[in-house]
C-alpha cells in the first residue's frame, strides 16, 4: 500500500504519486514501514562526492560511474539484515537517494528536475571482500546485492532542498558518517540527465547519489541509522545467519 503521510495519519493512495484515496486514513503508529518504493530499476553511484574523491586521488566524473543493485536486496525501515559469511568485511554507505516520478529518455538537466519524484535515505550496503576478491573485475553489482543490502526509507519526500541537508550514519548511536550533500560533484537533476542518455528512466526506479567520507565496517549486532533531515531515519539491525 502506497500513501502519504501527514499530521501523523496515513493516508492511502492509488498508486506512487497519485491524489486518488485508497482507504481511510489510519494512523501511522498502526502501519508498518516497508520500503517507501519498489524500484524496477536500482542504480548506485561511485565516486560522486569531492572530498572522498580528493582523499582517493580520483579525477571528477563527467558521467556517472554507476551499478546496479539486485531488486532483492531492497530492504526497508526496521529490518532485520543478514550478514552473509560469504560476504565477509561489509561496510555501510549512508547516501541521499533519489526516485524518478516521469518516464524520461536523453532529456535535459532541466526536463530531468521535473521528472524526480522526491528523495529518501539509502544504506547501500557492500562487501568489501567480494569486491575486490578479482584483480581483473571489480564485482560491484554482486559485493552489493545481497539479499537485504539496498536500504530505502522511511519516506519519499517530495519537498526537499537537497543542497541544504547532510547525509548521518548513527551505528549503536554514535555518528560515524556526516557529510554535505551539496559536496555532490554531480547533483541529481544533472544524475537523471546523464543516465537519462544510457537508459530510459521509468517512474519508481531508485538512484543511490553515491557516498563521501566515512564509511566502514560493520558486523552482526549493530543497529546501522542513516538520518536525512527533513526525510527522517532509516534504521536496520545487522543479524547473523543463524539469527536471521
Amino acid at each position: 500500500m502506497t500513501g502519504v503521510i501527514e499530521d501523523g495519519m496515513f493516508h492511502p493512495r492509488a498508486g506512487l504519486g497519485s491524489d486518488i484515496a485508497a482507504g481511510d486514513p489510519v494512523p501511522v503508529s498502526d502501519v508498518t514501514l516497508l520500503p517507501p518504493v519498489v524500484p524496477g530499476k536500482f542504480i548506485g553511484l561511485w565516486n560522486n562526492f569531492k572530498a572522498a574523491a580528493e582523499k582517493g586521488g580520483h579525477e571528477h566524473p563527467t558521467h556517472p560511474l554507476w551499478f546496479f543493485k539486485a531488486d532483492t536486496s531492497l530492504s526497508g525501515p526496521g529490518a532485520e539484515v543478514e550478514l552473509p559469511d560469504s560476504a565477509g568485511r561489509v561496510i555501510f554507505e549512508g547516501e541521499l537517494g533519489i526516485v524518478i516520478g516521469q518516464t524520461c529518455k536523453t532529456v535535459s538537466p532541466e526536463e530531468a528536475q521535473q521528472a524526480i519524484f522526491g528523495y529518501t535515505c539509502i544504506n547501500d550496503m557492500t562487501s568489501l571482500d567480494i569486491l575486490n576478491a578479482d584483480p581483473s573485475f571489480p564485482q560491484w553489482t554482486r559485493s552489493k546485492s545481497f539479499d537485504g543490502f539496498g536500504v530505502v526509507g522511511p519516506v519519499i519526500e517530495t519537498d526537499l532542498e537537497w543542497q541544504d541537508v547532510t547525509v548521518t550514519v548513527l551505528v549503536n548511536g554514535r555518528e560515524r558518517q556526516s557529510y554535505p550533500a551539496s559536496d555532490m560533484i554531480l547533483p541529481p537533476a544533472h544524475i537523471v540527465s546523464l543516465l537519462s542518455q544510457d537508459m530510459t528512466l521509468n517512474p519508481g526506479d531508485l538512484i543511490a547519489c553515491g557516498t563521501s567520507l566515512g564509511a566502514r565496517p560493520v558486523k552482526a549486532g549493530m543497529e546501522v541509522e542513516v538520518v536525512i533531515e527533513g526525510i527522517g531515519g532509516l534504521s536496520v539491525m545487522l543479524v547473523a545467519p543463524s539469527e536471521a
